[in-house]
């Protein structure tokens, strides 16, 4: 899978144990590394971030603007795997589900009609 994301993942990762083994508060956190501010936060703010990250994605894509776009994803894939983090789910788990669903592109499901007069 792609450097970047495993880098970035890295990163966030290194974050995290900044956060858990510095004693700093919320506020000192924020100075520190906006990661460490959302490791602070805990699981509720992460999945917040999650979801306006997801929102912006939606409304640049229907903005037809891709350059908005691009950014989007970007920071909801950021903070997808802060999300990892604080979940303790290895990006390598992530990237595994990915490969396996790779294995199936051209695999087009058959859906099974049913007789809904019987």
């Amino acid at each position: 899978m792609s450097n970047a994301l495993n880098n970035l993942y890295d990163v966030v990762m290194s974050r995290k144990e900044l956060y858990k083994n510095s004693g700093l508060s919320s506020e000192e956190a924020k100075k520190n590394s906006y990661t460490c501010y959302l490791f602070s936060q805990g699981e509720n703010k992460i999945l917040k971030k999650c979801g306006e990250e997801c929102s912006e994605m939606i409304i640049a894509s229907k903005n037809n603007d891709n350059v908005e776009l691009k950014n989007e994803i970007a920071d909801l894939m950021y903070h997808i795997m802060v999300l990892c983090g604080e979940k303790n789910l290895p990006w390598s788990e992530v990237e595994d589900v990915l490969e396996e669903r790779a294995k199936k592109i051209g695999n087009l499901k058959v859906f099974h009609k049913t007789d809904k007069n019987s």
